[in-house]
């Protein structure tokens, strides 16, 4: 028997991993889901990348040169992640929770608001275009896909990395769209992904009310 409360949650502090054997593994974790287990978030970072998600038309890869290209289940268009960007997959039981898609962006989309504004940062939302801009800036992306009921993918949330990358792409299919990220905003002072995940992950875990959460020691590669 089965003695987890339903709103379990473990949380996972990967550092900075390759996208595609992640992407596999949150395949392979939804995959394996009942109706008991607990959702899962995953904190880590990813070395350079450019991620297609299914509606991305190939050509707002504008130059990516010897930067990887990789086309992924995710919703939305192309991206890019590297080192001192923050990363955070939720592996969501929607159903379980009785939320809508468009709630749990919300949801995501207001918790990066309020950390923002916690480090003094004005953050809003754009109409149909997800993801959080301070000012015609975009800060943050965000990306799902939903199985069974069941989120993955996640936000991404620029904190003090290398952005000339995002100049090579269209962001999130827009040509010309700026980004900016939380180290050249405010007074934030030194900040760092880690960080700066801690204080999602807060406002996260207070938002859907979990009843226990966990955090296993992760397993060097």
């Amino acid at each position: 028997m089965n003695t987890r409360p339903t709103r379990y949650l473990t949380v996972r502090h990967l550092g900075l991993r390759d996208y595609a054997p992640v992407v596999a593994a949150m395949q392979a974790f939804t995959e394996s889901r009942d109706a008991d287990s607990g959702d899962e978030i995953w904190l880590l970072e990813h070395p350079p990348v450019y991620t297609l998600g299914r509606a991305a038309l190939p050509d707002h890869v504008l130059a990516p040169g010897a930067i990887p290209v990789v086309r992924t289940d995710r919703g939305g268009q192309v991206t890019y992640h590297g080192p001192g960007q923050l990363v955070a997959y939720t592996l969501i039981d929607l159903r379980r929770r009785r939320l809508g898609v468009r709630d749990f962006v919300h949801l995501l989309e207001g918790c990066l608001i309020d950390l923002l504004a916690g480090y003094g940062i004005p953050a809003g939302r754009r109409a149909g275009a997800p993801g959080v801009y301070v000012a015609d800036a975009k800060i943050a992306a965000l990306g799902l896909r939903v199985r069974r009921g069941c989120a993955y993918h996640g936000v991404s949330l620029n904190v003090d990395m290398d952005l000339e990358p995002f100049a090579r792409i269209n962001p999130c299919g827009y040509p010309g769209l700026r980004v900016t990220q939380l180290a050249a905003l405010g007074d934030s002072g030194a900040v760092d992904p880690a960080g700066v995940g801690a204080g999602f992950l807060a406002l996260l875990t207070r938002r859907l009310k979990y009843d226990k959460i966990v955090t296993p020691a992760v397993a060097a590669d």
